[in-house]
């Protein structure tokens, strides 16, 4: 081989490797893993056309960042793993320095996995505290034939997972709206904690929130405690709806109050606008047919598109 088709052996090596769709998290950030790739083969392009043999030399930093960013991914060590329910697991992450994440309540971060080779990536939204040190928390649902389940699943107390972040447009200050209308299904619950914490923390901060948890059963629900501690507070109201319950007699005494059987449809999505102490500003998370039905009938309910926010 000649020195020119060495040179060239060279560049292929060093060209970007196009992501494969699994690599894709599919929730909208930015920057994508595809454009982090058309960014890079940018660059090796016109690297290449100028002939710059500094990129060869591997001049290009290789080192690991030592803090987090939407670009690269940063090792965080597992310190514990929960299972909440049979399919869910609460995992603490800690933070190198007993420093801070860096992310505005309701921020998420993208996971990267391994699987038989197949690399993944996922969102995922930190329930921890926004002003919490040395630790970020998350809430991990599995499912049977997923991908990102089976990496999950394997985890122990001691192994390190890599992350990016942060991203997510809402970026929640205290006192900005009257009322927060809260609704959240399954894991759609992980966006809301850090806010409620952020509001409940700060003694200023006198913004009413009504927060409704949709889950199929009362065993289902998570962090029942940190949300009966919340709704001690004397702005935060908390509701539940269970799609799998026929009876409220089945229920704690507690829980009987604040509970409805069945699914979130029109005419308790209209009740609970109208119970607003203040004007609402509602912020939906669940599953996609979930947040689309939510917005559908916060729309009948009266309220303007600039007064949701869908995550």
């Amino acid at each position: 081989m000649d020195e020119e088709e060495e040179d060239e052996e060279s560049w292929l090596q060093l060209r970007p490797v196009e992501p494969l769709p699994s690599q894709c998290c599919g929730s909208g950030c930015s920057p994508c893993v595809f454009d982090l790739y058309s960014r890079d083969l940018a660059r090796w392009e016109a690297a290449r056309a100028r002939k710059d043999r500094s990129l060869l030399r591997g001049k290009v930093s290789q080192s690991c960042p030592s803090k987090l960013s939407p670009e690269s991914f940063l090792a965080f060590r597992i310190s514990a793993i929960d299972k909440l329910t049979e399919d869910t697991y609460h995992v603490r992450f800690a933070v190198p320095g007993n420093s801070q994440l860096g992310l505005w309540p309701g921020q998420h971060l993208i996971l990267r996995g391994m699987v038989d080779g197949l690399e993944i990536q996922r969102a995922y939204t930190p329930i921890s505290p926004a002003s919490a040190e040395g630790y970020f928390e998350v809430l991990i649902k599995c499912y049977q034939a997923g991908l990102m389940s089976r990496y999950v699943e394997s985890w122990r107390a001691g192994d390190t997972a890599f992350w990016r972040g942060p991203f997510g447009s809402f970026c929640y200050k205290p006192n900005q709206y009257g009322e927060l209308l809260m609704l959240a299904a399954g894991t759609g619950l992980a966006p809301m904690v850090p806010i409620l914490h952020s509001i409940t923390d700060n003694a200023d901060d006198e913004t009413f929130v009504t927060l409704v948890c949709c889950f199929k059963t009362f065993e289902g629900i998570y962090l029942k405690t940190f949300l009966q501690e919340q709704a001690r507070f004397w702005n935060v109201r908390t509701f539940f709806v269970l799609s799998q319950v026929n009876s409220l007699e089945q229920l704690p005494w507690s829980y009987r109050e604040k509970t409805r059987v069945g699914r979130l449809g029109q005419r308790l999505i209209e009740e609970l606008v109208g119970s607003c102490r203040r004007k609402p500003f509602a912020l939906v998370c669940g599953s996609a047919e979930f947040t689309r039905d939510v917005a559908k009938g916060l729309l009948r309910a009266g309220l303007a598109e600039d007064s949701y926010f869908l995550f």
